[in-house]
Order: C-alpha cells, then structure tokens, then sequence
C-alpha cells in the first residue's frame, strides 16, 4: 500500500515540530521577554535602502498612466509599487504623496527618498544614491535613471521627502 505524499510531510513535520518543542523545553537560565504584538518601524535607512534597489530593477517598465504594476507605471504609479512591494502603503498621486512624505532639502536625500518635481506638472522619482533617482518621465518611455543636477529637473525640484512606516495611511 502506498501512502500518499501529503500523509508523510504531514508526519515529519508532527516529529519536527515534536523535537523542537522538547528541547525548547530542555533549555536553561532566564527565557527572554517575549517579542511585542506590534512589529517594530523599519529603519528608514533600511527601507530606503530595499526601495532604491527594487526601483533599479524596475528600470525599463514601460510608462502607463495610472499603472502601478511591472506591466507599467507612471511616475506615482511606480513609488506606489516599489513601496507596496515592502508592505508599505503610500498615497496615488505625486501630490498626495508630496504632501504625505516627511519634506527634505536636497542635501539630505538617501537612497529610497521621494524626489519632487513641478515641470509642470507634479512629478515624482525615487532617489537612488550619487545625484540620481529612478522615475517613469511620460509615454513612449520606460522607468529610467536620470541625474537630479540635469538642467530641466534643477528647474523644476520642488524636494524630497522621506516614507515612514509607522506614518503610512491607512
């Protein structure tokens, strides 16, 4: 008689489980405080950091307006996926999250941050590290990297701003 696959992983992972609850309990000296309910924030560095990488992997997605997805963005479109990609929720439009974000000049940008722009219209990347950011600049062009010391975005940079964890909307 054979026994299904399902019945055997089933029954390893009884011992497994079985094994580890009896040497947890084998184990001396003061147990640490358990771990609180609520997780903690996630440094903004390392978030920053996490959002700054995914967006470069993101460069070439074609542009679709009001996209949020790897088949296309556009430019809130693509700080929406990035940051939901890391459990983060942000605002849809360029303006809402300019308004969300905490605001920053531009010394103190790091990878992740949101960088604003009016050119005319509001306009968002995110910043990259060494003077660039990634963003999706309009149709017929994919997400790409570009510097913020170019000529049309020193006119137009309006700040950057800095996503928080714990200030997410709900």
């Amino acid at each position: 008689m054979r026994v299904p696959a399902a019945a055997v992983l089933a029954a390893v992972l009884a011992v497994a489980l079985a094994v580890a609850l009896a040497l947890a309990g084998c184990a001396g000296g003061p147990r640490p405080a358990p771990a609180p309910a609520v997780a903690a924030p996630v440094p903004a560095r390392a978030l920053g950091a996490r959002a700054a990488g995914l967006a470069l992997r993101l460069l070439g997605t074609p542009y679709q307006n009001g996209g949020t997805s790897r088949e296309g963005v556009d430019c809130s479109g693509l700080v929406v996926y990035v940051y939901r990609e890391l459990g983060v929720r942000v605002p849809r439009t360029a303006a809402e999250q300019r308004s969300w974000a905490e605001r920053l000049p531009r010394e103190s940008l790091e990878p992740g941050d949101l960088v604003f722009f009016t050119t005319p219209e509001d306009h968002v990347g995110i910043y990259v590290g060494d003077g660039e950011f990634v963003h999706a600049p309009g149709a017929g062009r994919g997400v790409e990297r570009t510097r913020l010391d170019t000529p049309y975005f020193i006119l137009g940079f309006a700040g950057g701003g800095r996503v928080h964890v714990e200030a997410a909307p709900r």
